[in-house]
């Protein structure tokens, strides 16, 4: 029997589930019956779309890591300022919150690398478009000499990126000593340091 018509929108719902439910019950005690309740389904259903949990994690975990990336990138290219685009890279690359599933999930999707080559590629596919993001602010802002750091682009780069990952873990597991708020000002105030000001 072929697959109704809607199979795009239905999939994507069933990602969202798998976002809500893996923060209620955590990424390792995930199940395929967790997901369906979510979605309100049933795992057949569920199964109608997904060989099985670990194809439905795969492609949450691929949808996660574009839409992150993806929508940091486009706040980032709508100025042309490399204060801003920094000031923004860094306000995006933080979790909303304690509450945020979508970076939740993607923090415990750190957890599966070395457990799967897929999740493995997943992890430093992220890895490598943050620092394609961070990389290119700084090389930008050294051309226009808005940016006087001493440190080169790429370990600029990855210097932000680790503190990105490691505030937003913090974050999202609810340690009520790393707020938003702290870890951004954080961020800047290095930035800022390192002859590298955001606005």
């Amino acid at each position: 029997m072929a697959r109704p018509r809607n199979q795009g929108a239905r999939r994507q719902a069933l990602i969202e589930a798998t976002y809500s439910a893996s923060q209620k019950h955590g990424l390792r005690s995930l199940s395929l019956t967790d997901v369906a309740l979510q979605a309100g389904l049933s795992r057949g259903t569920v199964l109608y779309y997904y060989d099985d949990l670990d194809a439905l994690l795969v492609e949450a975990h691929a949808a996660g890591v574009e839409r992150f990336c993806d929508q940091r990138d486009r706040l980032v290219g709508a100025t042309d300022d490399p204060r801003a685009k920094l000031g923004i890279a860094i306000t995006a690359g933080l979790p909303s919150g304690p509450d945020d599933a979508l970076m939740r999930i993607l923090y415990e999707f750190d957890v599966l690398a070395g457990n799967s080559a897929l999740h493995d590629d997943l992890v430093q596919r992220m890895y490598l478009r943050q620092m394609d993001t961070y990389r290119g602010i700084f090389a930008e802002g050294r051309r226009s000499s808005a940016f006087t750091p001493a440190l080169t682009d790429d370990v600029l780069a990855m210097n932000f990126v680790a503190l990105e990952d490691a505030y937003g873990l913090h974050v999202v597991a609810g340690n009520a000593l790393v707020t938003v708020e702290s870890a951004e000002a954080a961020m800047r105030a290095v930035a800022t340091q390192l002859g590298c000001a955001p606005s």
